[in-house]
């Protein structure tokens, strides 16, 4: 079925087709679109789930993980200071391997308070545990969601999930999206059945004091979990576009004009968008331009960018988000991937789109021309 919807009702579609019984919900703007839908939803019957109305983001978090554990499928949205708030439960969340899915539009931290968007927020918190998938158009912000529960609910993995938009510049803007029948996403995606659950007839202790001989050995299989994600995101992806025929690169990294790319832009979320247009521009000039998108921050895509930076001179990568003190984190993510090759790109770092800061086309052109001529990047204010 074709709508004209925003990014946030998008992926209010997506949940209610993915059969989410629990929803605990704390508003915060720019993420607010989804819990109003989805009440809407529930309101109207066209929802069998239950909408918890908590009193903040971290009881948001909090109440995933009861519900969860109780055997039902669960979701919630935040962005910005709500992620933060939430920031005691999230390793909670995946160190007890739920399978969470929760929407992040992505909004800048405050202080100074600023509601528009850039990565801080997610970014921040990628060493939780969570895999962070990070989508560039209301469509694949549906389609991402309907994946996510696929990929958390696999038995190898048993990992939480962020989906990921822009805020406001994803989230707040209509575009076509094709709305996926529920009788289609149920052969996708099969009922929640989880492994462990509270059940009385079979008691089972979650979330146990663990002493120092032991505590590694959890955190070494979280990890061989997020190492098996990668496996189970590509093949969600492929799945995915075999059902509905549209996926998203090989669920990792999507490239665009990369086959003979000499030059590329590296980037997440819809700042790739306007790449494109920077790349055929540039295409145009006889410069062997191309762009790659990192879809998949956690796990990162290390194999993916050793290949395809084996036959490029120039990356220059663009961080909407800061590590104050050093550099981007991307940038610094990508170095260190990169790190292995014999030869390797001239890295160029650029941290630009802060608070909402406009990305242009001027900007990325110039970023990358700055990386051909071997001059190290900088803020693209």
């Amino acid at each position: 079925m074709r709508k004209v919807e925003s990014a946030a009702a998008a992926i209010a579609e997506a949940v209610k087709l993915c059969d989410v019984k629990v929803m605990p919900m704390y508003p915060i703007t720019p993420s607010t679109l989804i819990p109003e839908r989805l009440s809407e939803f529930v309101n109207n019957g066209e929802m069998d789930a239950e909408m918890i109305h908590v009193e903040s983001e971290h009881s948001a978090a909090s109440a995933m993980i009861g519900s969860i554990l109780c055997g039902a499928r669960s979701f919630t949205a935040t962005a910005s200071q709500g992620l933060a708030l939430m920031f005691e439960i999230l390793p909670i969340i995946s160190g007890l391997r739920l399978p969470a899915v929760m929407a992040v539009a992505n909004r800048s931290l405050s202080a100074p308070l600023n509601i528009w968007n850039d990565h801080s927020d997610s970014v921040s918190a990628r060493d939780q545990g969570w895999i962070q998938l990070y989508a560039e158009s209301a469509q694949e912000a549906l389609d991402t969601t309907i994946q996510a529960y696929k990929i958390a609910e696999s038995g190898n993995v048993l990992l939480p999930v962020m989906v990921c938009i822009d805020g406001f510049t994803l989230s707040h803007v209509y575009e076509n999206i094709d709305v996926p029948e529920r009788g289609e996403v149920d052969k996708f995606l099969p009922a929640f059945a989880p492994e462990y659950a509270l059940d009385p007839e079979k008691p089972l202790t979650f979330g146990p004091i663990v002493f120092p001989d032991s505590f590694m050995e959890f955190k070494k299989a979280q990890e061989e979990a997020m190492e098996n994600s990668a496996k189970a995101i590509a093949k969600a992806n492929n799945d995915f576009g075999k059902m509905f025929g549209r996926k998203y690169g090989n669920g990792l990294v999507e490239t665009y004009r990369m086959d003979d790319a000499e030059h590329a832009i590296l980037g997440i979320g819809t700042l790739c968008t306007t790449s494109r247009s920077v790349v055929d521009k540039l295409r145009a000039n006889k410069i062997k331009a191309g762009m790659i998108r990192v879809r998949c921050l956690r796990p990162f895509p290390k194999e993916d960018l050793q290949k395809l930076a084996k036959k490029l001179k120039t990356i220059a990568v663009i961080d909407r988000h800061i590590s104050l003190g050093f550099e981007g984190a991307l940038a610094t993510d990508v170095k260190s991937a990169l790190s292995e090759l014999r030869k390797k790109p001239f890295i160029a770092c650029h941290i630009a789109g802060l608070g909402g800061r406009d990305i242009t086309e001027k900007h990325l052109e110039f970023a990358l021309k700055q990386g051909m001529r071997k001059k190290a990047g900088g803020w693209l204010l």
